[in-house]
């Protein structure tokens, strides 16, 4: 069976050749390979361009208006989480170290239950347009800059990663340099990014994220059938290969303490509470309970989903490789394991095309989310406090102009992360690195009502300052923390270091709060867990109304009248539990819509009129009801 399938590779239309003066093993295409990559490409330009009608305001750009169901955000989170640079890092993670991969998959269950019942309810509530205005609010003006050049560094960074990864996917493909294909990714996923915004984003990633969990699974199912059945597969590993969890120190480039601190403490909670992309997913989303049950169904099902999808392209190429020796090239570099295992079990090459085109999915999936998030910091806190007082068609272009010019500046830093030997090992260190001051401030922030203004100065300052010292010293400084693992000296404590620089901002936050005077609890009301009822009390302007009551199924009247207020007939108030001045939430009766026909309003003065809505024309326009469609109405608080 292997030699036949052998045979069968060789006369297949792909054939590999070693490149020399790249040392990259090549692997040659057709034709049509070419033709289904542009048109998945095609397909979602135009998908883009189709939803960013919906952009009206900054509002559309950003948010999306704050109407989407939960299940529409979770598909769009799976997108976002599972970059391109999750197929080749995982992968090649995989293939070295076997099912201890997925380790670095299943750490986010940790801190959900933090961002479920604080972070998430406080951003939601507050309104804020990004995570810096949060830090102006809870703290100063000072706090939210720094905040802010840390955010756009972080967003930059992982803009920067994807795009590499997008370069190391085509690489062995088209043979071109690498800093060129990075370019002409950048150039094609900037044009829908810049013109779309958050609403063409939602719809784009709701459709790559099925396509790339079909297409991880389908990996899978096919690298099955190639090495001769699960049995095969299963037998050609060896015992330690199958191991679910890393060895506790060593190697020193992947165990088990290193994976825990720097993917479970510094990675995923930076991913849940400083990714302005995610944050601004969630304040897309109808209500908080949806954002927490987009939340919970990724943690409980997506995010297990997904880690078989990224992973197993490395299983399957170690089986191969114990299987049929003469088939795998051993030269072949850990970040292309990805591509060359894709190319190997495909029997068509529409098929490695289409696999490809998930992982050029994966790419537009996250960096879009981020590009559109790198604008709102820029729009909201840099230029808005500078240029004053335009108008939103203003702040709109310069959101587009930012995008553009984010795309620009994440393709240029491709070149700092290209110095690491692994996709997985430049992820790392971006994250020890960059991700601890931040979501230190932001912890205690919420959960520590005592913390300090000059405390939180101090975890940026003094916490960048003592990391510094800890990566210029590291043998002496990070060592005490390092659990017994081996430095490498070429990268040394890429993974630890994550431990020694949250532990150090968290000291200088604690230090600095004991030593200076908190603000009042009136003046950061709602700015903290112990005060959700007043961020809720905010939110509304008034007492909330947490009476429940039915969801109600109206026709609508277009009337003359103020566009900030609804009128509802009084029974259909009384089945809704529902007072003048709470708020409503309006949506078309059709499901499979996800909340895009839908809008946020406030119960008004009733009328007579039973089953019937009165709705203006401008809220007509703003929730693109269609005329004859029935209305679901819910009281919201």
């Amino acid at each position: 069976h292997h030699s036949i399938v052998s045979f069968y590779h060789g006369i297949f239309v792909f054939s590999c050749y070693f490149n020399e003066s790249k040392g990259i093993l090549m692997i040659q295409t057709s034709t049509i390979f070419w033709v289904v990559i542009f048109g998945y490409f095609t397909l979602i330009l135009g998908f883009g361009s189709y939803f960013a009608r919906y952009n009206r305001t900054t509002s559309d750009f950003f948010f999306s208006g704050r109407r989407f169901s939960w299940w529409l955000i979770s598909m769009s989170i799976v997108a976002t989480g599972v970059g391109s640079h999750s197929f080749l890092k995982y992968s090649a993670k995989a293939y070295q170290h076997g099912f201890s991969s997925t380790m670095t998959y299943m750490n986010d269950w940790f801190f959900v239950p933090f961002f479920l019942f604080g972070w998430l309810p406080i951003v939601y509530y507050t309104k804020i347009h990004s995570i810096p205005n949060y830090f102006e609010l809870r703290f100063n003006k000072w706090v939210r800059v720094l905040a802010t050049i840390a955010i756009l560094v972080y967003m930059i960074g992982y803009i920067a990663i994807g795009f590499l990864t997008m370069g190391k996917t085509l690489e062995p493909i088209l043979g071109w340099d690498l800093y060129t294909i990075i370019m002409v990714v950048a150039v094609i996923s900037g044009v829908y990014i810049t013109f779309g915004g958050q609403t063409a984003i939602i719809f784009t990633d709701l459709a790559q994220g099925f396509i790339l969990l079909f297409a991880g699974l389908f990996v899978f199912i096919l690298g099955i059938q190639y090495v001769g059945g699960f049995g095969s597969f299963w037998n050609s590993l060896s015992p330690e290969f199958k191991l679910p969890l890393a060895h506790f120190n060593k190697p020193s480039n992947f165990n088990f303490v290193g994976i825990f601190w720097q993917d479970g403490v510094a990675g995923s909670v930076g991913f849940l509470f400083m990714n302005q992309g995610l944050i601004m997913r969630f304040m897309a989303a109808k209500s908080v309970n949806d954002g927490r049950k987009s939340v919970v169904f990724n943690v409980l099902f997506l995010l297990p989903l997904s880690t078989i999808c990224v992973s197993n392209a490395g299983w399957i190429g170690r089986s191969i490789s114990n299987l049929m020796p003469n088939t795998w090239d051993a030269t072949i570099k850990l970040d292309h394991v990805f591509t060359y295992v894709a190319s190997i079990i495909t029997t068509s090459e529409v098929v490695f095309a289409f696999i490809i085109a998930a992982v050029a999915a994966a790419l537009m999936s996250t960096v879009d989310t981020l590009i559109n998030a790198v604008a709102a910091v820029v729009v909201n806190d840099v230029y808005k406090p500078i240029v004053k007082n335009r108008s939103d068609k203003h702040y709109l272009k310069i959101a587009m102009i930012v995008s553009a010019g984010a795309t620009i500046l994440g393709a240029a830093s491709t070149i700092f992360f290209n110095n690491f030997p692994t996709l997985y090992e430049a992820h790392g260190f971006f994250h020890s690195t960059v991700v601890p001051p931040m979501v230190v401030a932001i912890f205690l922030g919420i959960f520590w009502r005592r913390y300090t203004t000059w405390a939180a100065v101090m975890t940026f300052i003094g916490g960048a300052f003592l990391m510094w010292i800890g990566s210029e010293y590291p043998g002496i400084i990070i060592a005490p923390f390092d659990h017994g693992i081996v430095m490498d000296p070429d990268h040394p404590y890429t993974y630890i270091r994550a431990l020694y620089n949250t532990l150090i901002c968290l000291g200088v936050g604690v230090i600095v709060t004991l030593f200076t005077q908190p603000k009042s609890e009136k003046e950061i009301e709602g700015l903290t867990v112990w005060s959700i009822e007043k961020a809720r009390e905010y939110f509304k302007g008034s007492k909330p109304n947490d009476e429940e009551g039915d969801k109600v199924e109206v026709m609508w009247k277009q009337i003359e009248g103020d566009d900030s207020t609804v009128s509802f007939s009084k029974s259909d108030m009384e089945k809704m539990k529902a007072k003048m001045g709470d708020l409503v939430y309006l949506s078309d009766k059709r499901k499979w819509l996800g909340g895009l026909k839908s809008i946020h309003s406030v119960f008004g003065e009733p009328h007579e009129e039973c089953g019937l809505v009165y709705l203006t024309d401008g809220q007509l326009r703003q929730g693109l009801f269609v005329e004859g469609k029935i209305l679901v109405v819910e009281k919201e608080m």
